[in-house]
């Protein structure tokens, strides 16, 4: 019978995912010979060799590489039964290690923060931004617990919940060829600089198939900068001239004046899905209830409202 630990287990996962000795007993919050010496006892236990110490980083070896991907299922699983008895006890607490895109954290984020707070105050978010393939890799590698981003996604190892729907919208400069009118064609987009969110943003492969923008044409156009932020894209247009695209939520609580700059599209029944996505092994189902239930109190009702927009794919 084998004779393993499950801080040894916490440890080994550590370790693969910073492949140095120092930075993984960092996040352990142990030293870095403590670490070390258990690792040490776990190969010796085992009687392989799970890391290849000569190169740098670290990397598993073949058997480790499998060893490590049971540690990671035996890991996940015991803090099932954390999980049990917190959904037994109706606790809505411990820790919730949420990933979200750019896109939809600065309108959502500051509103479920306080939502947190105020009604569950003994739950403590982690946040972290980051691109949709980003967010899936993190929740496969147990690093965090849900993901909310544009669906759908083409994972079929992931559990989807949808959240809300919503419009695009157009934030053009005052002196764009087509700033007069306020309804528009997706061809008006062409009429001046277009700036677009930089590649593996979801959002910009969105923006270009709800524009059907041809590739010769985006060329054409020579877009000088491409960037991870929409609220840059906005200066850039204040700044620039053009236009770029927001989503209709983040564009719904811009300042007055920035309000005259929005105009949407003729047919306007597009749009994006947002929704919750975890993995089938994450068991805090009351906690995403919750979660899912705040989120919708957080939409401004102009969004909530929509129903049956033509999702644009990403």
């Amino acid at each position: 019978m084998l004779n393993i630990s499950l801080i040894q287990v916490q440890y080994l996962i550590a370790l693969d995912e910073h492949r140095n000795f120092i930075k993984a007993a960092d996040a352990c919050f142990v030293t870095q010979p403590t670490l070390s010496m258990q690792m040490k006892k776990l190969e010796d236990e085992l009687g392989v060799i799970i890391f290849d110490r000569s190169k740098q980083p670290i990397t598993p070896t073949p058997i480790g590489v499998k060893i490590i991907r049971q540690a990671k299922t035996i890991y996940r699983e015991t803090r099932q039964i954390e999980n049990i008895l917190h959904e037994f006890k109706g606790d809505i607490s411990g820790s919730l290690k949420i990933g979200i895109l750019p896109t939809i954290a600065n309108a959502l984020i500051p509103k479920l923060i306080h939502e947190v707070s105020m009604n569950h105050p003994d739950l403590k978010l982690t946040i972290k931004e980051g691109l949709t393939h980003e967010i899936i890799d993190a929740l496969e590698n147990d690093q965090l617990d849900i993901g909310i981003v544009s669906t759908p996604v083409q994972n079929n190892g992931l559990i989807v919940r949808e959240l809300y729907l919503e419009k695009f919208r157009i934030y053009a400069h005052k002196n764009h060829p087509s700033f007069h009118k306020k309804a528009w064609e997706a061809t008006d987009l062409l009429e001046d600089k277009l700036w677009l969110l930089s590649e593996g943003n979801c959002f910009r492969v969105q923006t270009i198939n709800l524009c059907s923008l041809p590739e010769e044409k985006l060329n054409h156009l020579a877009l000088t900068y491409e960037s991870g932020s929409l609220q840059t894209l906005k200066k850039i247009v204040d700044f620039e001239g053009g236009a770029t695209i927001i989503p209709e939520w983040e564009a719904s609580e811009l300042d007055d004046v920035s309000l005259d700059h929005l105009r949407a599209f003729k047919t306007d029944d597009a749009g994006r899905a947002v929704g919750i996505i975890y993995t089938k092994f994450y068991a805090k189902e009351q906690i995403i209830n919750s979660v899912e239930e705040m989120i919708k109190r957080c939409l401004p009702n102009h969004v909530a409202e929509n129903k049956d927009l033509k999702i644009i794919s990403t």
